[in-house]
Order: structure tokens, then sequence, then C-alpha cells
């Protein structure tokens, strides 16, 4: 497909302490690159994480932001492929490419991404999207709801973004990295099923007045940065646990500009003031804890505007937690050193 390009395994590069014990492995030599088009028939898939990247910026342009965010995935996986393997071997960590959206239009794309989340979660894995601009969310959360829906299951799905904006603008001219949690919620109504969605990190700096209307009307739940940064964790906590108690899946988003521009300065909008790293990964590990996460993504890495690679790192920090936390409930991980 001119739309898909498998991982170049040159990506994955990084130090080798050991080339047989696997105490000593790091993620560059545990995953495993698939062809998620012509690499997966008569493949059997252990239990393990599948990540795919959506690489554009043309919601970002839509939105009015600094384009860049395309180059996203490359550098989050060269950030990831000196992480340790903490987990037992039992996890498979599988790496099935990208979609590209620079030839198609952004809807295309969206589209492409749903159809891709979907087989992912049908070969038995877990989906982390690399971004990428936030409107990697339409077809994240579309691919995961196809999903349930195809299975009979419950496709009532909870979102938690970790956010400084709610991106809940009006699309009349189509999606943007700025419209989709709003695209969500009308497809929802549409289909008679329930919005739920937390916004985790939000600031009034990042939003008119007409927008938090806006997400009122929606029934849109949101924590104001500063109360999480002010506030006890257990405060917040309790706050969340109110939230997602009443769901049965969750499909969870961060977007990097939630955090400090002295954290994340390579995204499309930075924050001079914003959430902490150490904070949210305690609510990440938690939330995952409820055994309900359904899907995973980070947006907005934007290389261009980076120093010394530090958002993306930081991006490969959250996801190290998540996929340590997902091996942890699944007893995936290595216990007793």
């Amino acid at each position: 497909m001119y739309n898909y390009n498998k991982t170049d395994k040159n990506i994955w590069q990084g130090r080798i302490d050991s080339t047989d014990n696997y105490d000593s492995f790091r993620w560059h030599q545990w995953v495993e690159i698939v062809d998620l088009y012509d690499g997966i028939k008569d493949k059997k898939f252990d239990k393990g994480i599948g990540f795919i990247g959506f690489r554009s910026d043309k919601g970002v342009e839509k939105n009015l932001g600094r384009r860049g965010t395309d180059d996203g995935p490359v550098t989050i996986r060269k950030a990831m492929a000196n992480l340790p393997c903490y987990f037992k071997k039992d996890l498979k960590i599988y790496d099935f490419g990208d979609i590209n959206s620079k030839e198609i239009t952004l809807e295309k794309g969206q589209e492409i991404l749903k159809l891709a989340v979907e087989r992912i979660l049908r070969l038995g894995l877990f989906p982390i999207v690399l971004g990428g601009s936030h409107d990697i969310s339409y077809g994240h959360y579309k691919g995961i709801y196809n999903f349930k829906k195809n299975k009979s299951e419950d496709p009532k799905i909870a979102i938690v973004n970790f956010d400084a904006h709610l991106d809940m603008r009006p699309y009349p001219r189509g999606g943007s990295s700025g419209t989709m949690f709003r695209q969500i919620g009308d497809m929802l109504k549409h289909d008679c099923n329930d919005f739920r969605y937390l916004c985790l990190g939000v600031q009034k700096r990042g939003n008119t007045v007409d927008l938090f209307k806006t997400a009122d009307n929606y029934g849109v739940e949101y924590i104001y940065a500063k109360d999480i940064l002010s506030n006890d964790l257990w405060t917040t906590l309790e706050k969340i646990d109110n939230y997602t108690n009443k769901s049965k899946g969750i499909y969870m988003t961060i977007c990097a500009d939630v955090f400090s521009s002295n954290f994340a300065p390579g995204v499309s909008a930075a924050q001079p003031l914003g959430l902490e790293p150490e904070k949210v990964i305690k609510i990440i590990k938690y939330i995952f804890k409820t055994e309900k996460v359904l899907g995973f993504d980070i947006a907005e890495i934007s290389p261009r505007f980076d120093q010394d690679y530090s958002t993306a790192r930081l991006a490969s920090t959250l996801i190290f937690a998540v996929v340590n936390t997902f091996a942890e409930i699944n007893d995936l991980d290595i216990k007793g050193f």
C-alpha cells in the first residue's frame, strides 16, 4: 500500500550488553518488525504490544499549529530502542510500521488507522499508536469502537485524555487536531451511545470560553492542570475513580503539550506551565491497573522543535511505564531481582 510503510530495521538500533543474556537485553533486541498487511498470515502472535505509527501533521496544519509531527513516530522509536527489557520473555513487542498520510487526505489516513487498530486488536495485542498530530485519536478510538461492535461487545468506551486543550472545536471544513473529541461525541450520538470524555491537565489559557461551554454541553469532565499540580495525588485519583468506575473500557491518549515546555519543548503548541511527568506516570499506572484500558497513544511529538530529543525521550519513558504496567497486570513482569 502506498500509504503504508513497514518499519526500517535500522531505526531500532542501540547498545548491546549481551547477545544471549535476556536480563541484559534492550528493546531493539526484542522488538519484532512485522508487515501489518503481508506479514501476519498464518503467523501466531503471543501476548504483547503492537506499535503502529501515524505519520501526519495535516491535522496540526489545519488547526493552525506548528508543523513537524509527521516525524514523531520515527523519533519515538529511536528513543525507545535502548530501553531495557523489564518483562518476561512471554511478552512480545511487535512493530507494525507506519501509516503515512502525505499523499492522502487526513480523513482517509484516519480511516486506515482505524482498520490498522482493529487488525492489531484482532491479533490479541494491545495497540500503542505513535503520533503524529493528535487527530490520531479519531482513528484510534474508532478502531477500538468498531472492534467491540463487531464482537457484539459493549462499545461504550470512555476517553481519558491528558491534554492542555479540550480539542472540541467545530469542524465545518473537516476535522483537525483540535476537533476529534467533538467528532467522536457526534459519532456516538448518531449511534445512540453515551459520550464519556475526561480531560486531565486542561488549561484556561489554551481554550476559549466557548470551548468550555461546548464541553459542558457534551457532558465532558475535566480537571485543570493547576488543580492536579496543587492538590495531593489522591484527590485527583479519587475524581478519576468516580469516572472510570462507570466504564467497562477506556481509551487513553496523551498530547505532549500537557507537559510544561521544560519537559516537552518539541510540541506543536508549547506550554510555559503544565503537568509534571512523574505525577502523570503515577496516574497512568493507576488507571491501567483497573485493567480496563484498551488502547494507548501519544501525540504531538514534533522533533523539529525538540531540544536534545528531550520530548521524544519523555514519550519513550511514558511508553516504558505503560508497557511495564501492562506486563505487571498480565503477570508478565520479571520477579525477584
